[in-house]
């Protein structure tokens, strides 16, 4: 009884680490063209001085540099679910939004933004996607 619960308990385990993977390149692929979009369409003065592989890296850089947080350590000091989205996204676009503000060389005002949008269109999109799944 006891290798079976310990087996079952390292299959959970690997189907969360499994979902993480997924989820983490799902946030890096909409997030990043998310990113790009916005910078090419909106910020077009910003635009002349931003290279295309230095969006894409700050695009890939955010992702990874948050969503393990999110998935693993977050989880770990907030019980309720609301206020683990409320408290992790809030983290997220704080976080994304530094990173954003350092490589992109934008006003924080507009890093704030731009992480806002990206995270939100994922956000909405995971969740989307989750009920699409699950029917």
């Amino acid at each position: 009884m006891l290798l079976q619960e310990i087996i079952w308990r390292k299959l959970l385990r690997m189907l969360y680490e499994y979902k993480f993977l997924i989820s983490l390149l799902f946030t890096i692929v909409v997030e990043t063209i998310i990113l790009f979009l916005i910078i090419k369409f909106f910020f077009k003065k910003e635009n002349r001085t931003i290279t295309t592989f230095l969006l894409l890296f700050t695009g890939v850089l955010c992702s990874f540099a948050t969503l393990p947080y999110l998935w693993f350590i977050i989880p770990l000091l907030i019980k309720t679910r609301l206020s683990y989205i409320f408290i992790g996204e809030t983290f997220v676009i704080l976080m994304e939004s530094f990173i954003i503000f350092f490589m992109l060389k934008l006003d924080y005002k507009k890093s704030i933004i731009i992480s806002f949008i990206c995270n939100f269109v994922s956000f909405l999109l995971g969740l989307l996607l989750l009920n699409l799944w699950s029917i």
